[in-house]
């Protein structure tokens, strides 16, 4: 092969790893398996960082909620 064909060969490969990768993730969010933040979450262990982070926003979130709905004058649910 000549330098040129093998540079356009490799570029091809490469388009295509791309295409077969976008291809698998539509299947995936297709089959609705689709991925669930907070299983992945779930599965760490307790003193794993991302999972303390996603623990103190849910938190926080939380009482956001509570707080504008007792500023906005609404009973809190639950």
């Amino acid at each position: 092969m000549t330098p040129g064909r093998t540079i356009v060969t490799m570029k091809m490969s490469r388009v295509l790893v791309v295409v077969v990768g976008a291809v698998a993730v539509v299947k995936l969010f297709r089959s609705g398996e689709g991925l669930s933040w907070e299983s992945i979450i779930e599965k760490m262990p307790d003193d794993s960082p991302p999972k303390w982070m996603f623990l103190n926003i849910s938190a926080i979130r939380e009482q956001n909620d509570r707080i504008i709905e007792l500023l906005e004058g609404k009973p809190a649910e639950g």
